[in-house]
């Protein structure tokens, strides 16, 4: 019985042993100073989100425990023994995950939250940032797999000024980008290359009207020159837009949807996007881009702009403001695509507005909104304007309702302010007015449409009256309306 016990006891500290480390205030600044890098999570025992995610950075643990270098994985509790830690790295939420290196937090951890996304992240920020080749099969063999840019650091010696701005640049960017180098003479020798910079684009990228690769030679080049050199030409003379990686594009850019597939359909999704190489190629050294998108990851956006899915390709175009003009009138082509890029230049297109029919009666205390009349009515810059952005199904808009409809009566009469809604999934509205939630509630006074500010008070009415008093332009008043007192019947008798 001894020996089944202590075996049951053995079996139980072997299944409760986590690979996960447990820091304190007392240990937390004497053990992670001895980490080349880990992970820490800021956490919180009652949060529902830590609790969906410790199974996962569990299991993570184990596996980045045999990773060559090993990458520990962290956590500290906020609650209890780690208070002053939280405090010191600023934690506000839970979790909070941050990277660590040498002692120091670099960054905070912006990857996925399932095991295998957090390996492949951190493994990424393990070790050095460009991975070094001294045989030219292997960077060829490296270049014919890549599926994405490959940033090559060539250089004579490695104690090179080009060499460690190179390092510095890539420990920058890795999150974004896959970094080499090289210091082989065959190397060297075979690419005619040294102490240069070169971005070689993947193989399925390559076409007749851009060079396969772009380099920069200058030896003097600085960490933020390289950076920059990168950021620059990182999509080539057409880019694919996928992810969020949307707002990378320099702006205004033009974007073609279609049914974008690398793998399995290669030759048909290469066709389209040369066709688009061709436009583009027109207005090299112009300040637009040019990018091709997969048509079924933004079903929804196109759904939104009445644009028919059945056509091979679609077309949209973004200025620097966020307005959306679109290809609508003519079927993709070559020459449909060059002259709907030139009357977007010349400022010809109109914007694309998702709108509601403009309401027949707008005389109530409350003013109706739709996307057709969003500038007439909030940019007005004669007014200040208070707006909320609803949802028809949002039980807190529903809430609201009868308090904003007796907030819209009292100041009904004051000329300088409007009272404002508007159904936010049926019409759209500035960039600089994106909602997030519903209700969002905007304050937009005269001169400062720009910068719209998001009420953030109470939604009692008395709450939104101090805040207008407090926030308009000119001055006001409200003049409460007295109720008539009937006479007591007594005293008519």
């Amino acid at each position: 019985m001894l020996l089944c016990y202590g075996s049951f006891v053995f079996f139980l500290a072997v299944a409760s042993a986590s690979d996960v480390l447990e820091y304190t205030d007392s240990n937390f600044d004497s053990e992670i100073k001895d980490k080349e890098i880990a992970l820490v999570e800021f956490f919180a025992p009652w949060c529902g989100h830590c609790k969906r995610l410790a199974p996962e950075y569990e299991t993570a643990a184990t596996k980045l425990k045999k990773n060559d270098p090993p990458v520990p994985l962290i956590k500290v509790d906020c609650t209890e023994g780690g208070k002053e830690t939280c405090g010191k790295h600023g934690v506000s939420g839970y979790p909070t995950l941050k990277i660590f290196k040498n002692g120091k937090m670099t960054q905070d951890y912006e990857g996925p939250r399932q095991a295998d996304g957090i390996v492949g992240y951190m493994k990424k920020h393990s070790g050095p940032a460009s991975k070094e080749y001294k045989d030219l099969d292997k960077l060829q063999n490296r270049l014919a797999d890549a599926e994405d840019n490959l940033i090559v650091g060539f250089f004579s010696e490695e104690d090179n000024t080009m060499h460690k701005r190179f390092a510095k640049a890539a420990d920058n960017k890795r999150n974004d980008f896959d970094f080499a180098h090289t210091f082989a003479p065959e190397i060297l020798k075979h690419y005619n290359y040294e102490n240069a910079i070169v971005i070689f684009r993947p193989s399925h990228l390559h076409a007749k009207f851009e060079d396969p690769f772009v380099a920069i030679t200058d030896p003097e080049e600085s960490v933020l020159n390289i950076e920059r050199f990168i950021d620059d030409n990182q999509f080539g003379m057409v880019g694919q837009v996928r992810g969020n990686n949307e707002a990378k594009f320099m702006k205004p850019v033009i974007i073609a949807y279609y049914n974008v597939d690398w793998r399995r359909n290669k030759k048909g999704t290469q066709y389209w996007r040369n066709r688009v190489a061709r436009i583009a190629k027109k207005f090299k050294g112009k300040p637009i881009s040019f990018a091709i998108a997969n048509k079924g990851e933004y079903t929804r956006q196109i759904d939104d702009w009445k644009l028919d899915q059945t056509q091979d390709v679609l077309v949209a175009a973004k200025n620097a403001q966020g307005e959306v003009f679109l290809l609508k009138d003519e079927p993709f082509s070559v020459a449909n695509l060059e002259k709907f890029v030139n009357d977007f230049v010349d400022g010809k297109l109109k914007p694309y507005i998702k709108s509601e029919p403009i309401p027949e009666n707008n005389d109530g205390p409350v003013k109706v909104v739709v996307g057709e009349t969003f500038k007439d009515i909030v940019l007005d810059e004669t007014k200040d304007v208070l707006i909320e952005m609803y949802a028809p199904w949002c039980g807190h808009c529903k809430s609201l309702e009868p308090k904003y409809n007796e907030l819209g009566e009292k100041m009904k009469d004051v000329k300088d302010i409007v009272i404002a809604k508007m159904d936010a999934t049926a019409n759209s509205s500035p960039p600089n007015f994106s909602v997030g939630g519903f209700p969002t509630i905007f304050w937009a006074p005269m001169g400062k449409k720009a910068n719209p500010q998001k009420y953030q008070g109470g939604r009692e009415v008395s709450d939104f009256i101090d805040f207008l008093k407090r926030e308009s332009t000119n001055p006001f008043e409200i003049t409460e309306k007295k109720k008539k007192k009937k006479k007591d019947s007594k005293e008519e008798l």
